[in-house]
C-alpha cells in the first residue's frame, strides 16, 4: 500500500461510496499525542487543522481533534495513548519517540502518523522507510549522521573545549543512536565524550556539576522528548557552569541557549 493511500484511508475508510451530504452527517476523529510540551506544538496545530481543511475536514463540522501531551512522563505518555486507542479514532497522529512506542503497543488497527522520530526503523516501529508495513507511517526527523556535526560545531565555536558532556535519553532507541555517532567522530577532533541521562532532573544537575569540575568543558544537547521538557533546567544549567552548547533544535536558544542545528 503506498503512503498517501494508507493516510487517506485513515480518513475515508468510513465513508467508502458517501456523498457530501452523507459525510456531514458522521464526525471523523483524529487523536494526537505528543511526547513532551512544546511552544512548536501550539504553532503546528493551526497549520495541520488548515491543510485538513483545504481536503475537505473542517473541525466542529465533519471533524473532531482530541490532543493529549505526555510533559515528559513516561507513564502518563502509556495512559494516553491507551485512552486514544479506546476512542477508536481514524487516524492517530504521534509527535516524538516517547509518544509513538506506547501507541504501537496500544493499537495494531487504528493507521498511525508519526513525525518527530529520529530512527522509527531502528526503534521498531516500520520494517522500512520505503515500505513502513504495519499500521504505521510518516516522517524522519533527522539522520544520525547530522549528531556528528553538532560535535564539529562545538569545536568551531569553542577551540578550547577538549571534554563534551552528551544529554541524551539512553531508554530510547534514537538516544543511543546519536551518542553512538558522537562518540565515534569525537576522537578525529580531539574531544572526550561523557553521557548524562536526562531522565531525571536531580541526577542530571548533579552530573552536570561533576562534569564542569575537570574543566574544559562543553554540552551537546540531543533529541528527545526529555531534552525538550527539561528544556529551561538544561540551558540554566549551561548557563551556571559556563558550558558552551550546542542544542538539536532551536527551541532551547528561544530560552536562552547559545546554538542549535536541526532539521
Amino acid at each position: 500500500m503506498r503512503r498517501r493511500e494508507f493516510i487517506a484511508g485513515g480518513l475515508a475508510a468510513a465513508w467508502p461510496v458517501a456523498t457530501r451530504a452523507q459525510q456531514l452527517e458522521r464526525i471523523a476523529r483524529i487523536s494526537v499525542l505528543t511526547g513532551a510540551d512544546a511552544p512548536e506544538t501550539d504553532g503546528n496545530m493551526p497549520a495541520f487543522l488548515q491543510a485538513l481543511q483545504q481536503l475537505g475536514w473542517t473541525e466542529g463540522l465533519n471533524l473532531r481533534v482530541d490532543m493529549r501531551r505526555g510533559d515528559g512522563d513516561a507513564e502518563q505518555i502509556r495512559r494516553h495513548a491507551v485512552e486514544m486507542a479506546a476512542l477508536a479514532p481514524n487516524v492517530i497522529l504521534t509527535s516524538g519517540t516517547a509518544s509513538m512506542g506506547p501507541v504501537l503497543q496500544a493499537t495494531r488497527v487504528v493507521p498511525i502518523v508519526f513525525v518527530n522520530v529520529a530512527d522509527p526503523v531502528g526503534a521498531g516501529f516500520v520494517s522500512s522507510l520505503s515500505r513502513p508495513g504495519g499500521n504505521a507511517t510518516g516522517f524522519v526527523q533527522f539522520e544520525y549522521s547530522l549528531s556528528g556535526k553538532w560535535m564539529e560545531l562545538l569545536k568551531q565555536m569553542a577551540p578550547s573545549v577538549t571534554r563534551a558532556a552528551v544529554l541524551r535519553d539512553a531508554a530510547i532507541t534514537s538516544g543511543i543512536g546519536q551518542f553512538a555517532v558522537i562518540q565515534a567522530v569525537a576522537p578525529s577532533i580531539g574531544i572526550e565524550v561523557s553521557p548524562i541521562n536526562v531522565r531525571d532532573s536531580s541526577e542530571m544537575t548533579r552530573a552536570v556539576a561533576t562534569f564542569t569540575q575537570a574543566g574544559d568543558g562543553g554540552l551537546i544537547v540531543t533529541a528527545s522528548a526529555l531534552s525538550a521538557f527539561h528544556r529551561d533546567l538544561i540551558v540554566s544549567l549551561a548557563a551556571r557552569h559556563k558550558l558552551p552548547a550546542v542544542y538539536y533544535r532551536r527551541l532551547h536558544v528561544d530560552r536562552g541557549g547559545l546554538m542549535s542545528y536541526g532539521p
